[in-house]
């Protein structure tokens, strides 16, 4: 996938997490970063139950998800430290 298609499915991913997780973005650049992030542990994840995901709406709904868990074990660490 060209770099082009990893930024626009982290800006889309890292949009739907921040509303998803807090009601809101982060921003352009925060938006890509949490989605491409995202889209590794997302990916980790995914191997890790034995699920595979092709095309732009897989590799989508992976980067959301792993967005989510990312920012979710975010929000645990900041609310225990």
């Amino acid at each position: 996938m060209g770099i082009i298609a990893w930024l626009i499915i982290g800006g889309l991913a890292g949009w739907i997490a921040g509303n998803i997780m807090r009601g809101g973005g982060f921003g352009l650049l925060g938006n890509i970063g949490v989605g491409v992030v995202g889209a590794v542990v997302g990916g980790f994840l995914f191997s890790l139950l034995g699920l595979s995901s092709g095309g732009f709406i897989g590799s989508l709904v992976t980067a959301v998800v792993g967005a989510v868990v990312l920012l979710w074990v975010i929000a645990k660490v900041r609310k225990s430290g």
